[in-house]
């Protein structure tokens, strides 16, 4: 009864649009973790029907982001070099706001990889084994998977909460702040979650039709 009269205080707060009332109604409250799930689950049950729904999204979203966040991540460093050797001296967000943005870049490419199962799934060994364990173990990332999503979820909205009441402002910035660039976690970790229950319904069909459960997965490359 606790965690649902936790869970209400928060989604009230939240409904409020105050980062006070949010922090002060996350702060030791049991609620958040289930509702933390539920979103997690249903954030990433609503990606995978847009993903269907729109396949230029499903295929182009995390590959453009990355790109846009390393070309950032370049261009900023690059500019910040020449205007400290050569002209007045390098704007001071030069050397504070590219590793936010290598942040975004991580965390959304973690869901991409995902996608393409380019993180370590012990392919060969795996291959080996039964068509029946070989399904048991790919469900079994997949818990491991949605697991870790919601513990991250829960964690870096509670920091972005916190961020946001504190008015903490990026360095070397007057008006940019910090919670924009960490509330990108939390959604990168969604987007994550949406390519888990992708690849989980994927195996199942593959079981049932006696389709290769496990394919080689190539860096870089797509499906």
């Amino acid at each position: 009864m606790e965690m649902i009269s936790g869970m209400g205080e928060v989604i009230s707060a939240f409904m409020s649009g105050d980062s006070f009332n949010v922090q002060s109604a996350m702060r030791g409250n049991p609620g958040i973790w289930p509702l933390g799930l539920i979103a997690t689950l249903v954030g990433g049950a609503l990606m995978a029907f847009i993903y269907r729904a729109v396949p230029l999204i499903e295929r182009h979203l995390e590959p453009t982001v990355m790109v846009v966040a390393y070309l950032a991540i370049g261009y900023i460093i690059f500019s910040g070099v020449v205007q400290r050797f050569f002209l007045s001296g390098q704007p001071p967000w030069s050397t504070t706001i590219p590793p936010f943005l290598f942040l975004i870049m991580a965390w959304v490419g973690c869901s991409y990889n995902v996608k393409l199962r380019t993180h370590l799934a012990f392919a060969e060994f795996r291959k080996s084994a039964p068509r029946t364990v070989q399904l048991i173990l790919l469900l079994f990332d997949a818990l491991l998977w949605l697991g870790f999503a919601w513990i991250v979820v829960v964690t870096t909205t509670q920091e972005t909460v916190r961020a946001a009441a504190n008015f903490s402002i990026m360095l070397g910035t007057d008006n940019v702040m910090q919670w924009w660039f960490l509330g990108t976690v939390p959604v990168a970790f969604i987007l994550l979650t949406a390519r888990v229950m992708e690849n989980a319904v994927k195996d199942l069909k593959k079981f049932r039709n006696g389709d290769e459960m496990i394919e080689a997965a190539v860096i870089g490359g797509d499906t």
